[in-house]
C-alpha cells in the first residue's frame, strides 16, 4: 500500500466516520467532507489510521449461543434507493418495509433484513444528515452503551459544521459521494449478527480509496437495531482496505 494509498483510505475514513457509518457507517457512517464525523470527545475529524481489516477488534458485544458464518444472502431481490446521494440497497422483501421523513425500518428477520438494517440505519445515523434524521435513528434504531455518546458525537459535530457552513439549523448538511461496494460475514444468528461492510468514495489525486466499517446488529422489539459502534465512535471499527478478496460485491445500481 503506498503512501498515496494509505491518505487516501485515511481520507475516506474521515468521511465515513460510520460513521461509514459508518461509518459508515459506518456504515456506516458516511459524511461528505471531513470535520463532520461523530466522534467521540471531539468536533473535529481526527486521522484515523485503523487496523487492516484482518485485524479489526471483535465487536463490544455478543449475543450468546452458538454463532453460524453466514456465506451466502440471496441478492436476487436488491433495489437501490438514493438518499442524500449514497445508493442503499433494498429489497421488497427484505426491507426496509417503512420510509418516511429520511427514516427506515422493518427489516425482515433473515441475514438479509440484518445486512440491509446495518447499512440503512447505519448511513442514517450520521451528522451530514442533521438532527431530523440522526436524532430518532440513534434513538430508536441504535442500541448499546454507546449509543448516547454517539447521539451527543453526532449533535455536536452537526452543530459546528452548520454553523461553520451558514446551514439553515435541522437541515442537512449536504450530500455525499460515498457508495457501499461489498460485504463480508463475521457472524450471525436470528438474534446477532456482525458484518463487515465496504464503502468506497473518490481519494487523492482521483485514486478510488476503499474502506472497511465493521457493524453489529440485534434482533430486539421485532425489527434489526444497530449496536453503537465501542465509545461511540464509529472511527474506532473503521480500517483501510486494499482488496476485495473474500468480499461479496453488492450488483451495480442501476446507471
Amino acid at each position: 500500500m503506498t503512501g498515496a494509498d494509505r491518505r487516501s483510505a485515511a481520507a475516506l475514513i474521515r468521511q465515513l466516520r460510520l460513521t461509514r457509518a459508518a461509518a459508515v457507517v459506518v456504515i456506516a457512517l458516511v459524511a461528505s467532507a471531513p470535520g463532520l464525523a461523530c466522534a467521540a470527545g471531539s468536533t473535529a475529524a481526527r486521522p484515523h489510521a485503523g487496523p487492516a481489516a484482518s485485524a479489526m477488534p471483535a465487536p463490544a458485544t455478543r449475543a450468546a449461543g452458538p454463532s453460524r458464518v453466514v456465506t451466502q444472502a440471496d441478492l436476487a431481490s436488491l433495489g437501490w434507493a438514493d438518499f442524500y446521494g449514497v445508493e442503499l440497497p433494498v429489497s421488497r422483501s427484505a426491507g426496509p418495509r417503512r420510509v418516511r421523513g429520511g427514516l427506515a425500518w422493518g427489516f425482515a428477520h433473515t441475514p438479509l433484513g440484518a445486512l440491509l438494517a446495518a447499512i440503512n440505519i447505519g448511513v442514517r445515523a450520521n451528522a451530514q444528515w442533521g438532527p431530523r434524521i440522526f436524532g430518532p435513528t440513534i434513538r430508536d434504531q441504535v442500541t448499546g452503551p454507546g449509543a448516547p455518546v454517539l447521539l451527543a458525537a453526532c449533535q455536536a459535530s452537526y452543530d459546528q459544521a452548520s454553523r461553520s457552513q451558514g446551514v439553515p439549523a435541522g437541515r442537512p448538511l449536504g450530500p455525499a459521494d460515498v457508495a457501499e461496494a461489498a460485504f463480508r460475514w463475521v457472524t450471525y444468528t436470528r438474534a446477532d449478527a456482525t458484518v463487515d461492510i465496504v464503502s468506497v468514495g473518490p481519494g487523492n489525486q482521483g485514486v478510488t480509496a476503499r474502506a472497511v466499517t465493521r457493524v453489529e446488529v440485534q434482533w430486539s422489539r421485532g425489527d434489526w437495531r444497530v449496536i453503537a459502534p465501542p465509545g461511540g465512535d464509529w472511527g474506532h471499527s473503521a480500517a483501510p482496505l486494499t482488496s476485495l478478496a473474500g468480499y461479496t460485491s453488492f450488483p451495480a445500481p442501476p446507471g
